[in-house]
């Protein structure tokens, strides 16, 4: 099984999680997983992703999010 990286995203004001998702995914094109702990930043990273081809699935954890971006 792949081990995707994990971006911690988590307490960052837009945009900085979508330029971390962004440099994130330069690196591992193949997916990585982004935590989130505001429905902007989710919301912002998730079109992003859709935007450039990823498959997005979004996985409630408690009060954050779990965002896994996948080609």
């Amino acid at each position: 099984m792949l081990k995707y990286p994990e971006i911690d995203t988590r307490g960052l004001a837009c945009p900085e999680p979508v330029i971390l998702a962004k440099k994130a995914l330069e690196q591992y094109p193949e997916g990585v997983n982004v935590l989130a702990d505001n429905p902007a930043a989710r919301d912002n990273v998730r079109r992003f992703a859709q935007q450039n081809g990823y498959n997005v699935e979004i996985i409630q954890m408690g009060e954050e999010d779990q965002l896994q971006l996948r080609r």
